[in-house]
């Protein structure tokens, strides 16, 4: 399947093709879900080990939460930059929204407001709070950062050198594990503060290699765009961003919502400990449903020609995913990755063992999400989107106020419940919505996308 495009797809879509098109996307999502694992890792290892992985958690879900506005820029750039000028006008939104990600990270880690937020809001007991705050203002680069790798990541993928932006996580990967287990082995350091830098020196690092991969197609970039195409402007910039920069910051409220929620229910400091052990390994076998936006998208077609195809391709990699994760799960293969790999005391282990269980189905449902997504952004109607994940957000934060303020339930346990409900209700509104949804052919909205496969070409 070499260099297919939208014009000249081949009348049937054979399965082996889906899935070589799908495995370099994915093992970039693969490698990137393997930092939280091996970060929370360092940080049980390490003394006090519950408190530290509870603050690591928190600050990194605040951290999380102020970079969701530039998560999309991979998209943009991806799907605006045509030339020097786009190229331009698109870098300069960028290092706005950077400057601006930054001011709310510097304004989040002033004390009034930290307290304000950690202790009035959250309720995290003083003793945590204060290592969230030290972790917090170390992350407070990190945001910035990922929005300019994202955006030259975006210019990689559109020329069809995707394979880079595997190399570019597989350097954040060195960095990062060098920088956690040099600063583990030979600092004073807690926990909460060595996986914070290493986030971070594993994100520059990142963030520097994209752009030198990136600098031969930058300068290769026409001086005009081709046929008269009109100027983008800022105003322009904003109105196509703005909707997938809405669906990102409401995405990104989950993990503050359930570190706010956690922080008050029955055993708060458990729960917040186990949460980012439980959500990076759920993650590990979410993250091909992640990269599978990206075949939709690439491979339905303009009329929905392949639709067929690549729903089957999705039905097996989402049953895989999940029976994989009950794999772990439901056999003594927990216990291992639990204690051996993650470095979780015997205690903490058996307590995130249910809440683990209880997200088995949750790798299925993001494949599902991400055709169903596929299949709007072909048409143009990326505020439904927009909606469901706005519906899905309602129903965790309408769960969790159920099951820990009525029920009195474990707050990783009410989390758990709260994550399965939420996007089973976004899947359905996706499903009961795309009913009435026209083939992408039908598309006027007006935006220009880029349908040409990636990652094929480097």
């Amino acid at each position: 399947m070499q260099g297919t495009s939208a014009g000249s797809a081949p009348r049937t879509l054979p399965l082996p093709s889906i899935l070589w098109f799908w495995l370099p996307l994915a093992a970039t999502w693969v490698m990137m879900s393997a930092e939280g694992p091996y970060v929370a890792a360092i940080i049980a290892r390490m003394p006090d080990a519950a408190f530290n992985l509870a603050a690591y958690g928190v600050a990194f879900s605040l951290a999380w939460l102020v970079e969701s506005p530039i998560m999309m820029l991979l998209t943009a750039s991806n799907s605006l930059v045509r030339d020097r000028p786009s190229f331009v006008a698109l870098r300069t939104f960028t290092y706005r929204m950077n400057a601006a990600v930054t001011a709310a990270m510097l304004v989040g880690i002033l004390p009034p407001v930290f307290r304000f937020v950690t202790e009035s809001l959250m309720g995290l007991p003083p003793d945590i709070a204060r290592l969230v705050h030290v972790a917090t203002a170390i992350l407070v680069p990190w945001p910035a950062a990922i929005g300019y790798r994202r955006f030259y990541q975006g210019i990689l993928v559109r020329h069809g050198l995707a394979r880079r932006v595997a190399y570019g996580t597989v350097l954040r990967l060195v960095a990062m594990s060098m920088t956690a287990a040099g600063l583990a082995l030979a600092s004073p350091l807690n926990g909460a503060s060595i996986g914070a830098t290493a986030l971070v020196a594993g994100v520059l690092v990142e963030a520097a290699a994209s752009r030198v991969m990136a600098h031969r197609t930058i300068a290769s970039l026409p001086d005009a765009a081709a046929g008269g195409a009109t100027a983008l402007t800022q105003r322009s910039i904003v109105r196509f961003y703005y909707p997938l920069a809405l669906t990102s910051i409401i995405a990104l409220v989950t993990g503050p919502l359930l570190t706010f929620f956690m922080g008050r229910s029955r055993a708060p400091i458990e729960s917040l400990a186990v949460l980012p052990v439980v959500q990076s390994l759920v993650f590990l076998f979410r993250s091909g449903g992640v990269a599978f936006q990206e075949v939709g998208v690439a491979l339905i077609g303009r009329s929905g020609e392949h639709r067929a195809e690549v729903s089957r391709a999705l039905r097996i990699l989402a049953w895989g995913a999940s029976i994989g994760l009950g794999a772990v799960l439901f056999t003594p293969l927990a216990g291992v990755w639990f204690q051996r790999v993650s470095g979780l005391s015997a205690e903490l282990s058996a307590f995130a063992l249910l809440p683990a269980r209880l997200l088995v189905l949750l790798p299925a449902m993001e494949y599902w999400l991400s055709f169903q997504r596929s299949w709007f952004i072909l048409n143009g109607q990326t505020r439904i989107i927009t909606a469901a994940t706005a519906v899905e957000v309602a129903g965790i934060a309408l769960v969790l106020f159920a099951c820990i303020g009525w029920l009195g339930m474990i707050g990783a346990v009410a989390g758990s419940v709260a994550q399965i409900t939420g996007r089973l209700a976004s899947n359905l509104f996706l499903f009961g919505t795309s009913k009435s949804t026209a083939p992408p052919s039908s598309n006027t909205s007006g935006i220009v996308t880029n349908t040409r496969p990636v990652g094929l070409q480097d």
